[in-house]
């Protein structure tokens, strides 16, 4: 099957000969992230490009209210349909009943065609275990000891938890590698290959780890820290056992890690005046406007995925319709002298070419460019341009790089009630926070369910079992859990130097000046304002990581 992928892994010769191979419609299978599809060029491509099927795979991401909703999957849909696409193909292995309804009606498939093929695994030995903080590295290392030598997965939240522990078990005679999204992407890999291709191998990851892998003969996935729901859970320990041998997943449960999952969510949240400050610029746009998403998100000190999510709300709301992206910069090195370039061209499109780098700046090996103001000076349509620089890369003859990009959209009232607006949307967020503290809670729940767990798991997901599993840890023991006590964190002012704080929020108004930004800051949640006064590497960063956010904040709000 002429298959491949499109990424941005990918040197510029990779990504010309693929795109060639769609034009030529020699390609039979493509695999792309949802925000291609933001791509100005693959979108353009794609138009000309008859589509039998789109796949999509994790699609519970579109829904909403789902445990990890992205808005690049929800604009997938109207995507596909504006495409024409022949046939939608929806696949997850963790959809809820009401995320597959979504699923359903994003894409508009019809209820009988939702097929469930079952969650529960018989081989899955699906213990939950309660231990104190204290007692995990030894419980762990004890676990790892009395088990029959099998490739083992043992997840963390955070990076350094993942480099403290793998150090610690290979210390203590079992030798474990880390792997997480802040590592080289090289280191990354060969951590991933070795332990693909070993029997025995550990590795201790975040969940940026999994994702994609098939290792049919998983043994032994272990939870350090508390998933952060059922759902991400049920994706976790779903990557052992799958060659249907006996494997054994199990979650060393500590209440103690409840805060920092907790606060993953609240520092999602946007302040009030961030939402404000936002929907006041969009507002005051013309009815049809274009903006960088990515100055967006440092001007209103808002993260991107929560900025592109705010924006969807506004869409699904009826206030904005989005049209297509675009870049409003490009560098084009050529790789052939000009003359020789526009001399491959007749007439006029030779001519045309000249002006177009006679109309660019340029550098010691590279001409810069924005194609708006070249069309505006050659009196012709931006799309010409831009086709005309593709064509020079598709013919090996220049070098193409694509930066600024900007999202077009177009207003659809005339006149907005801001305040309300500004209300909606922070009642939505605090929703979702809801939402997400609700499923921590679901797991706490699991933990300590008075009856056959693995059955519980799979009833979450609407499959209803009668006989209990005869393996799960209340299966085997016949007792309900019960979890130690969480740890009671001291006074705020004895873990921060007061006067130091007081110098440093007064130092950086425009990124600690509300309560919200300051709780994010002494709770180790970063934010573009953060990151753009450097203040994530402050040595008072994350000094009350261990604490509850709404504790955190309600202190910095008094």
């Amino acid at each position: 099957i002429a298959a491949a992928r499109l990424d941005s892994t990918l040197a510029a010769s990779e990504a010309r000969e693929i795109y060639g191979q769609m034009e030529a419609g020699t390609l039979k299978l493509l695999y792309v992230a949802p925000e291609r599809f933001n791509n100005e060029r693959f979108l353009a491509l794609l138009k000309r490009t008859p589509i039998a099927l789109l796949a999509v795979d994790e699609a519970h991401c579109i829904s909403e209210w789902g445990h990890n909703f992205r808005p690049d999957y929800l604009k997938l849909a109207q995507t596909a349909r504006d495409l024409k696409v022949a046939r939608v193909l929806a696949l997850t292995a963790t959809a809820t009943p009401s995320v597959v309804k979504d699923i359903c009606e994003a894409f508009r498939i019809p209820a009988g065609d939702a097929t469930v093929t079952g969650f529960y695994r018989p081989n899955l030995n699906v213990c939950l275990t309660p231990v104190r903080a204290e007692d995990r590295d030894a419980l762990l290392v004890r676990r790892l000891g009395a088990r029959r030598a099998g490739p083992t997965i043992v997840y963390v939240t955070l990076q350094k938890t993942a480099g403290r522990l793998a150090a610690y078990l290979t210390a203590q005679g079992f030798p474990a590698e880390a792997y997480h999204a802040g590592m080289d992407d090289e280191l990354r890999a060969q951590v991933q290959d070795r332990w693909m291709a070993s029997d025995a191998g550990i590795v201790v990851a975040t969940i940026a780890f999994g994702m994609g892998i098939d290792k049919a003969n998983v043994r032994y996935v272990y939870h350090y820290n508390l998933p952060k729901s059922l759902e991400s859970y049920s994706q976790e320990i779903g990557r052992a056992g799958r060659d249907g041998a006996k494997s054994t997943v199990e979650m060393l449960a500590c209440p103690d890690d409840v805060p920092t999952l907790e606060n993953f969510a609240h520092g999602d949240t946007p302040t009030e005046s961030a939402l404000h400050g936002l929907l006041t610029e969009l507002l005051a746009q013309g009815p049809e406007f274009d903006v960088s998403v990515y100055d967006l998100s440092f001007r209103h000190d808002i993260r991107m995925l929560v900025l592109r999510t705010a924006l969807t709300y506004l869409e699904l709301r009826g206030v904005l319709r989005q049209g297509t992206p675009f870049y409003a910069g490009y560098e084009v090195q050529p790789l052939r002298p000009l003359q020789e370039i526009t001399g491959e061209f007749a007439g006029p499109h030779g001519r045309f070419v000249a002006d177009i780098f006679a109309h660019a700046r340029r550098g010691t090996k590279w001409y810069a460019l924005n194609p708006d103001d070249i069309a505006a000076a050659l009196d012709v349509d931006r799309r010409r341009v831009v086709r005309a620089l593709e064509y020079l890369e598709e013919r090996g003859w220049a070098q193409v790089r694509a930066s600024d990009v900007r999202q077009r959209y177009t207003r659809l009232r005339e006149s907005e009630d801001i305040e309300a607006l500004v209300a909606e949307l922070r009642g939505r967020f605090e929703k979702r926070e809801a939402q997400e503290q609700a499923r921590l809670q679901q797991v706490l729940d699991l933990v300590t369910h008075d009856g056959c767990q693995a059955n519980a798991l799979v009833g979450y997901f609407g499959e209803t079992r009668s006989a209990p599993c005869g393996h799960c840890t209340h299966c085997a023991t016949g007792r309900t859990a019960i979890l130690p006590p969480a740890y009671e964190a001291p006074p705020i002012e004895t873990l921060l130097d007061l006067a130091e704080w007081q110098a440093l929020r007064a130092a950086h108004p425009a990124a600690l000046g509300e309560a919200r930004q300051a709780a994010r800051f002494l709770c180790g949640l970063g934010s573009p304002a953060l990151m753009r006064a450097k203040l994530t590497k402050h040595p008072l960063f994350g000094t009350l990581e261990a604490m509850r956010f709404g504790d955190v904040l309600a202190w910095c709000e008094n």
